[in-house]
């Protein structure tokens, strides 16, 4: 009688096994979220996507994209902006995670974070505030005086961390309106272990190319999540002088 019990068990599971249908996205991977799409709407720039994920709603952006309504996608990271407005549905969302893509195939994810920045005519935009795809550029930028340079800054980060500096150097990229901050990037030529870029934060505006002196507090190892992260900030900086 015991044998024939174990036999019935295994013949129970080979056919369970049998009949169940295997496919690629069955296992999903720790920190891939699996959400359906409810409800799409496009912008010029954005598709604005409601999605559900174990019967919780989300509003999540990205590129203009068409979306199968009721289609089962993936995600990974992305980037959290609160009562954000759309100014071309003049709607203002409670919270939207704003992502570059959304994929139906969880083996094949699109996880660079996506930012936000609007043109001058008021358009919404995606921009990415890392330095990953910067370029040292050819530069000599003279240090201000009672003012350090980024290579300094980058050998010393622990000494500089939470005083304010002050450094000069040329705007490689300027990115409006991100967490109701300015960002920019600057580089006065210099450089240690590899590092020659300093992104700054601030209320002022500059433009690309610009020669400037700033100053504000340091931080080290910020980090805003959603792969934002930053070995040494420069926040809430002040345009001491064009140079």
């Amino acid at each position: 009688m015991k044998n024939i019990t174990i036999w019935f068990c295994i013949t129970l599971f080979m056919v369970s096994c049998h009949n169940k249908k295997f496919n690629k996205n069955d296992a999903i991977p720790l920190g891939v979220h699996q959400v359906i799409a409810q409800e799409a709407i496009s912008t010029s720039v954005y598709t604005y996507v409601r999605v559900s994920e174990s019967n919780n709603a989300l509003w999540i952006a990205i590129p203009k994209t068409a979306i199968k309504i009721g289609g089962t996608y993936y995600y990974q990271g992305g980037m959290v902006m609160n009562k954000f407005e759309s100014k071309e549905l003049k709607r203002t969302f409670e919270a939207v995670l704003f992502l570059e893509g959304l994929s139906d195939d969880k083996d094949h994810l699109i996880t660079k974070p996506g930012s936000l920045m609007k043109d001058k005519n008021g358009d919404e935009k995606h921009t990415n505030i890392n330095a990953d795809n910067l370029k040292k550029i050819n530069i000599n930028i003279k240090t201000a005086k009672g003012g350090i340079t980024i290579s300094e800054l980058f050998a010393k980060k622990d000494f500089y961390s939470g005083k304010n500096v002050k450094i000069s150097g040329q705007v490689t990229k300027f990115s409006p309106e991100i967490m109701k901050k300015n960002w920019f990037h600057i580089q006065d030529g210099t450089e240690n272990a590899g590092k020659f870029d300093l992104t700054i934060t601030t209320n002022t505006k500059v433009s690309e190319g610009d020669i400037v002196t700033v100053e504000g507090k340091i931080a080290i190892n910020k980090d805003f999540g959603y792969g934002y992260n930053y070995e040494v900030l420069m926040e809430d900086a002040v345009i001491v002088s064009p140079k």
